[in-house]
């Protein structure tokens, strides 16, 4: 899909149309139509809406994205999309920095020193891992007393690590057991006994997922995944076009586009993606890979 409506856009990144169109009319989000609140957004607007509601959940007030992408567009006209390229600092809260040319800079252009940092960059210092619903304790004791949702996070808890593979999937079967048309954990359910090398059942599991809900992203691009490694290209396809749909920011659904295009000797359609999954993440050992796909002399 070319250009997204702004019905579908809002759909998409789960915020109001009202909301798009202001941000859109304040130029905010800037667009080929910049007049028209009512024109399409492309593909590129999308990430840029994405940063600013990362930016707002990070609690940087709008005004300060909006001095923030003024200062670039000014002082570093060359960065082609400011706006998706503003972060949080992982160091002090509400700080926004920029990356450009592989180095922090605040957006006045001062340097960022980046300490503990990640293998991409990224400051992880003062991230806390996910938790779940105490999954070590003992099911069989408690068991009586969990709801499906109950159910559900003991699993999210445990799914990460072979070794509790198993006590994950009966999670989650208790899960789908207490509460039948709970998708997700359908979802989930299936992803396990991928993990675990259950394929059929999986692929049951992901199907029963999306009987309940036909647009379940993670569903669609799970099952994708099982045909392509059958085989089924153009099975697996038409599903990694399906999962797009419902989520065209979903950067791994972009690198398997791009790869399988690639066996399909549809070259140009695998760069087109490639170029997508670029825009949505510029840094780190995929980027590099992507960039590499698209220029092989680099």
């Amino acid at each position: 899909m070319g250009v997204y409506s702004v019905r579908d856009a809002a759909r998409i990144l789960k915020v109001k149309p009202a909301r798009l169109r202001y941000w859109k009319r304040t130029r905010l989000v800037r667009s080929r139509e910049e007049a028209d609140p009512e024109s399409g957004f492309e593909f590129g607007d999308l990430v840029c809406v994405k940063a600013v509601l990362a930016l707002l959940d990070g609690g940087v007030p709008l005004q300060r994205i909006r001095q923030s992408v003024e200062i670039l567009r000014d002082q570093v006209p060359e960065l082609k999309e400011p706006l998706a390229a503003l972060r949080v600092s992982g160091v002090a809260p509400k700080r926004v920095v920029v990356r450009h040319e592989g180095i922090l800079l605040e957006p006045d252009g001062q340097l960022v020193l980046e300490f503990e940092s990640g293998k991409d960059g990224d400051n992880t210092a003062d991230v806390a891992p996910i938790t779940s619903v105490q999954p070590e304790r003992d099911l069989e004791e408690e068991g009586g007393g969990l709801t499906a949702m109950d159910w559900f996070e003991v699993g999210c808890g445990l799914d990460s690590d072979p070794a509790s593979y198993d006590r994950a999937i009966e999670a989650y079967r208790n899960a789908v057991r207490l509460d039948p048309v709970f998708a997700d954990a359908h979802c989930n359910l299936g992803a396990a006994l991928y993990n675990k090398g259950d394929r059929a059942e999986a692929r049951s599991s992901f199907n029963a997922c999306l009987h309940l809900e036909s647009g379940h992203v993670e569903a669609r691009f799970n099952l994708a995944n099982l045909f392509e490694e059958e085989g089924q290209q153009e099975m697996a396809l038409a599903h990694y076009l399906a999962a797009l749909e419902g989520d065209p920011l979903y950067a791994d659904i972009h690198v398997s586009l791009a790869l399988l295009y690639e066996k399909l000797d549809r070259v140009s359609d695998g760069r087109r993606h490639w170029r997508r999954y670029l825009q949505i993440e510029p840094q780190g050992a995929l980027a590099d890979i992507a960039r590499h796909r698209l220029d092989p002399g680099s």
